[in-house]
């Protein structure tokens, strides 16, 4: 797995993750949960439909397979 989510990337994805869990809350709505998902990505530092589709916002370079 190669990281591909940058450090900006990252940071957006842990605000969303975090309002989407808060508005779970607020509302009280098992739907929150998904908030873990983006939260998730941003620690791995991968993301699976980047993966798929090839996209990269993570700048350190990866030597090639």
């Amino acid at each position: 797995m190669q990281k591909n989510v940058g450090g900006i990337d990252k940071g957006i994805r842990v605000i969303v993750g975090i309002a989407i869990i808060a508005a779970g809350v607020v509302y009280q709505s098992w739907w929150g949960a998904l908030g873990l998902i983006p939260l998730a990505t941003a620690v791995l530092g991968w993301c699976p439909p980047y993966a798929i589709f090839g996209i990269n916002s993570c700048k350190t370079k990866h030597p090639e397979s």
